[in-house]
């Protein structure tokens, strides 16, 4: 075995952990520094590891967990899936910075899950001709103006195939977060879609081969929808459903939401009309609205004087402020996560920076989440 095999079997143990979950997870590696050494562990010395029971250290050291590990690494090479660990570069950097990231994603396909924009579409299983032309629409229209733009969504029935075909009608990335393995397709009939998606795109997933599409997985995988974009669309909802929940993890995330608005007297409106009446999503009206509320109109590229401000402050600036001015000078207006990756730093961490910044007047918020110097 080699040394990147050996090393990705232990990254597959480590999700294997019964009583692990991503932030457990998240802890025991920021504890041993690596997932190799975290197995190399006798059960008294992972007992001293703050926050490791008696139960928890008996799970890690059980033989079973690397030999289903081994199972899993086998599937992952022989159907070609690439995967991607928290640590990796090519990690979705917006899904990072979110508490509940999964530690390891599966992936068949080609796509860049860090495309410089990146949207989730949702909505009813049960779409009328309304919200199936809305969303064809609305992608014929921004792949005119962005074909290098990653849409995402669940493949379910409804609003999510409806975005998955309309994205490959129209030459546009897309990608399917599925809730369970990808040694299968669920629901089957959407088997084709996500074969052709496979060239531009792809299927991903944090659950092991093996795994059922169970009721309670979509919750799981609704968070990777989430994080993974720098904005939802949810596009026609009932009263209730999974749609819904995806925007409130959207909202939890500080990321935008956008929903389109409906008849009083739709049922499959009434999702999205509490969403906007509620403020947990701005009202789609365009697709130009929706460009200008996310801060991604045309920038002007001719050479701008620098404000005074910063001018005033430059002097003043310690490392970090240092490091976010110059990326802003080198790429100019940018939203706050791929910011965020670009200074290296957690998003939490860059928005305290970056409110003692725009005190000073030396950067500023526009809407979408995207900031700019002042």
């Amino acid at each position: 075995m080699t040394d990147s095999h050996k090393k990705l079997l232990y990254r597959i143990a480590l999700t294997n952990i019964k009583w692990v979950g991503n932030i457990t997870a998240r802890n025991l590696l920021s504890a041993v520094e690596d997932e190799e050494r975290l197995f190399s562990f006798s059960r008294k010395e992972l007992m001293k590891i703050n926050g490791v029971s008696a139960r928890l250290a008996d799970e890690i050291t059980n033989p079973e967990v690397l030999r289903r590990s081994e199972a899993e690494l086998r599937f992952v090479e022989k159907n070609d899936i690439k995967t991607f660990f928290i640590t990796d570069d090519e990690y979705p950097f917006r899904l990072r910075e979110c508490a509940d990231a999964p530690i390891l994603l599966y992936h068949k396909g080609n796509v860049n899950l860090n495309a410089d924009k990146v949207i989730s579409i949702v909505g009813t299983r049960h779409a009328t001709d309304y919200g199936l032309n809305y969303c064809d629409t609305f992608l014929k229209e921004l792949s005119a103006i962005f074909p290098d733009l990653l849409v995402v969504s669940g493949l379910a029935y409804g609003i999510d195939i409806q975005a998955h075909r309309c994205a490959l009608k129209y030459n546009l990335s897309t990608v399917a977060v599925l809730a369970h393995g990808l040694d299968r397709i669920y629901p089957h009939v959407h088997r084709g879609t996500a074969v052709e998606m496979l060239n531009n795109g792809g299927i991903l997933s944090d659950y092991p081969s093996g795994t059922e599409p169970e009721r309670y997985n979509f919750v799981g995988r609704n968070r990777i929808v989430a994080g993974l974009a720098d904005a939802v669309i949810v596009i026609e909802s009932g009263e209730k459903g999974g749609s819904l929940i995806t925007a409130d993890l959207d909202n939890s995330y500080c990321k935008d939401v956008f929903a389109t608005p409906g008849r009083v007297s739709d049922r499959g409106s009434v999702g999205c009309n509490k969403l906007i009446a509620n403020h947990k999503a701005d009202l789609l009206q365009s697709t130009d609205y929706f460009i200008q509320q996310m801060g991604w109109g045309k920038t002007n590229n001719a050479k701008k004087k620098e404000p005074k401000q910063q001018e005033l402050f430059a002097a003043q600036l310690n490392d970090e402020e240092q490091k976010v001015v110059n990326v802003l000078k080198k790429q100019g207006n940018m939203h706050i996560d791929l910011l965020a990756h670009e200074v290296s730093m957690p998003v939490y961490q860059l928005l305290s920076i970056l409110l003692e910044m725009e005190l000073k007047g030396i950067v500023r918020n526009i809407p979408g989440n995207v900031v700019t110097l002042g």
